[in-house]
């Protein structure tokens, strides 16, 4: 416990909201570790959002971890790595399953479910915590979804990041020039379910606030593997910035909003969400 205490000390976990997210993250840095030790990430990298908050200080929370293997390959098994990764949870007294998840349809992505029992890990990692957790269903449980892309589009970059806690490990990462290729694309073209998922639009002021520019190569091979472009379009600054300025003008800012509120602390950064903000500021966009 005295690690999970030394990781916890980063957090201002006020709220009960505040105490469920920071346990999330702790498990998903113990993913990583365990990950890191099986030697994933001589396969594959980390991105995603949650990859920007790790490691690049994005200041939202983020739920799942998203890897891209670094060539495709079709017969990719996840499996291969839980036993080290079961071996990495459990030190850490953890009680979680984990369980890929077998999918209906053909797809490029494998997902995988680490899941265990809310209240019981409450009171694992605030063993003195004085809020009512009578709150919490006895059955309900805590999910940390990680997913893996085994037909990576071309062209990302990575490079390796290096973490001390729960042990010293190390991480091949998307940069970040890759990584606002991936929320570009995102952006472009994702909803969650029938709603907008604001939190790409959060992610997309984090970008040009940081003056990141854009792997452009990259951004391309993932428009053209979704089918949103074709291989003939002239991907360029110009080109894309008209893309996101016509994708702007069609979103609702009010509902993006109310998908981001749970995962930030400062819900006033949004008040100045509109179509008219969004356009002004990607005229600072650049390419690389």
């Amino acid at each position: 416990m005295q690690i999970i205490d030394q990781m916890l000390k980063k957090y201002d976990t006020q709220t009960f909201e505040d105490k469920k997210n920071a346990i999330k993250e702790i498990i998903q840095e113990i993913v990583l570790s365990g990950l890191s030790r099986a030697n994933f990430f001589s396969k594959a990298a980390f991105y995603g959002g949650t990859a920007l908050r790790i490691f690049y200080n994005l200041d939202r929370f983020s739920e799942d971890l998203d890897f891209s293997l670094l060539v495709s390959n079709p017969d990719f098994r996840f499996e291969d790595f839980i036993p080290v990764l079961r071996e990495e949870v459990e030190s850490l007294g953890l009680k979680l399953d984990i369980e890929e998840k077998i999918k209906t349809q053909e797809t490029s992505i494998k997902s995988v479910f680490l899941k265990g029992n809310t209240k019981e890990h409450f009171l694992l990692f605030y063993p003195n915590i004085d809020q009512d957790l009578s709150i919490l269903h006895s059955n309900e449980k805590i999910k940390v979804k990680f997913e893996i892309d085994i037909n990576p589009p071309d062209f990302a970059t990575t490079e390796m990041e290096f973490r001390l806690l729960p042990s010293p490990y190390q991480v091949r990462v998307y940069d970040l020039p890759s990584l606002f290729a991936g929320k570009i694309d995102a952006v472009l073209r994702r909803n969650w379910k029938t709603r907008i998922k604001g939190r790409d639009f959060y992610d997309y002021i984090f970008f040009l606030a940081m003056d990141t520019p854009v792997n452009i190569k990259h951004l391309k091979a993932r428009l053209i593997q979704s089918g949103f472009i074709d291989s003939n379009f002239l991907l360029n600054r110009e080109t894309l910035i008209e893309l996101l300025k016509n994708r702007f003008t069609s979103i609702d800012f009010e509902e993006a909003k109310k998908d981001v509120l749970p995962f930030v602390k400062d819900i006033r950064k949004l008040d100045i969400w509109s179509a008219e903000f969004f356009i002004n500021i990607t005229e600072n966009l650049r390419v690389v």
